[in-house]
């Protein structure tokens, strides 16, 4: 039976001063008996609760081995074995180590989190096994999933299979190394800022960013539920599409998404032919100031590629692209550091799945251990504490009234053509930086990628990306994006270019092997 022990005067004190109530010592003092008759329902509830919290299952797993693990891609190596049939029978999956998997341990590459072994699984891991995946692992992502780079993560960073001295791209780095190299068939990745496409652009395999709330959340570390996406990383646009079917659907446990979905068969619907479809080019994804000429250059070969597979395209110019930036901006920092750091990740008023279990263990961490954070989390907190500060929230309201603005932006485009297209990334998976790189490099790698991607975890839209070939031996990617809920014509398009370039480019089976040298 557990008590929660009322506050001391001094902790009356320490909240009114937060409140600025303005209460005198008697006021406090008359207080004191009122607020602790309000703690019984508190109790109350601790106690119901564990009457009914499922008891952590106990799984295999253990810390990857050295020799399996020379890109640093495993978190936690298990062997979890799902139904024996289903679409994804014979398939080997990673899961993004944000995601819960049941007695393994999660650590969303964070001391903040380490330590934390989750009682439920999440919705798309029930979901993987009841198809019948193996999920051999979970896959080491970004410290609180916030960088597009690879080197935040604890223990330590991940390595390109392309060149092993680069970074695989982040958030979900682990996922996209793991599938690139071979070690699993699929992956399990997450999105709020291009977390998915960033490390499939450049790692060379296919990231599919869903619609927004097509798959569930549920039992994953949010960062901020308006733009929290998790959806497939595969090294082919079939392996998605069965992928995203098995995930994609309601609930009922996450309100980030429509209490009715429809149905759709992605396999089935990349078969159709995609001649006569209409691209668009958006003007405003290249020549940014941080773009590669010779990754513009090859992407736009590769709308040359869907032309010659009788796609028409033409290029269309959408200035609010420029401008999105500065919404997402706003919402990941100002929302992150509200919901995510304040709020213990989950926050509240909203109804659907809480993880106490997590919120407890992540609100005692990330007080002990704030220290450890990266660099770009730390700005998250400093920055979006601030501006909510000053603004009470002005701000984030501001940005999530643009919302709708921006949004209508891309629809409009999309009343003209069936899919927009651009660099996933402006340039290739950049050097790993030391450990003493200063401020301004490490957020420059951490985050300098993200203007193309995260327009669309703001918006909503699918998105997806495909290698759009090799630029000075390393992969680079074309990034497709459509209606919402229109997941299935994304795929489409992207498994038309698939097919028309004939496959994509593996790395090189010792380029590992050469890098470690």
């Amino acid at each position: 039976m557990s008590t929660l022990p009322p506050p001391d005067s001094a902790r009356l004190a320490a909240l009114d001063r937060h409140f600025r109530f303005g209460l005198s010592a008697a006021e406090l003092e008359e207080f004191a008996p009122a607020v602790e008759a309000s703690l019984g329902a508190s109790t109350a509830v601790e106690n119901l609760y564990r009457r009914s919290a499922p008891p952590t299952p106990q799984r295999e797993w253990a810390p990857a081995a050295p020799e399996r693990n020379r890109l640093g891609a495993w978190y936690v190596t298990t062997e979890i074995a799902g139904a024996p049939d289903g679409p994804l029978s014979g398939k080997t999956v990673a899961v993004k180590d944000n995601v819960a998997v049941a007695g393994v341990p999660m650590m969303n590459g964070s001391r903040s989190v380490e330590g934390f072994i989750p009682r439920r699984d999440a919705t798309v891991v029930r979901r993987l096994l009841d198809a019948g995946a193996t999920i051999t692992g979970k896959a080491v992502c970004e410290d609180l999933c916030f960088s597009g780079a690879s080197f935040t993560s604890q223990p330590a960073p991940v390595r390109n299979p392309w060149d092993a001295t680069r970074n695989s791209g982040g958030s979900s780095s682990g996922s996209g190394a793991l599938v690139a190299n071979g070690d699993v068939d699929m992956a399990v990745g997450g999105d709020q800022g291009g977390s998915i496409r960033i490390p499939a652009a450049f790692c060379g395999t296919v990231g599919h960013k869903p619609t927004h709330g097509l798959v569930p959340y549920t039992g994953a570390f949010p960062i901020e539920r308006t733009i929290d996406h998790l959806g497939p990383i595969t090294r082919t646009v079939a392996d998605a599409a069965v992928m995203l079917g098995v995930l994609a659907g309601p609930d009922g446990a996450d309100p980030r998404q429509p209490t009715v979905i429809e149905v759709v068969d992605y396999l089935s619907a990349i078969t159709q032919s995609a001649s006569g479809l209409r691209v668009g080019v958006v003007t405003e994804g290249f020549g940014t100031p941080v773009s590669d000429p010779d990754v513009d250059a090859a992407v736009r070969a590769a709308v040359e590629v869907l032309r010659g597979a009788g796609l028409a395209a033409e290029e269309v110019s959408i200035p609010w692209h420029l401008d999105a930036m500065h919404v997402w901006n706003v919402i990941a920092t100002e929302g992150a550091a509200y919901q995510m750091l304040d709020g213990n990740a989950y926050g509240m008023n909203t109804d659907g799945f809480y993880d106490p279990e997590l919120v407890a263990h992540f609100a005692a961490q990330r007080l002990h251990r704030g220290h450890e954070l990266s660099k770009t989390v730390k700005l998250v907190g400093l920055s979006g504490r601030y501006t909510f500060e000053v603004g009470g929230g002005k701000y984030y309201a501001m940005a999530r009234q643009l919302v709708p603005e921006l949004r209508a932006a891309y629809d409009a485009a999309l009343t003209r053509f069936d899919v927009l297209v651009m660099p996933t990334v402006p340039y290739t998976a950049q050097q790993i930086p030391p450990a003493d790189a200063g401020l301004a490099d490490y957020l420059h790698v951490a985050l300098s990628m993200v203007g193309n991607t995260a327009p669309f975890d703001v918006t909503g839209h699918p998105a997806c990306s495909v290698p759009a070939g090799l630029v000075g031996g390393l992969p680079t990617g074309l990034m497709i994006v459509g209606k919402r809920f229109d997941d299935a014509t994304v795929l489409r398009v992207a498994h038309t270019y698939e097919h028309a370039v004939g496959a994509f480019p593996a790395p090189p089976a010792a380029a590992t092997a050469r890098s470690f040298a």
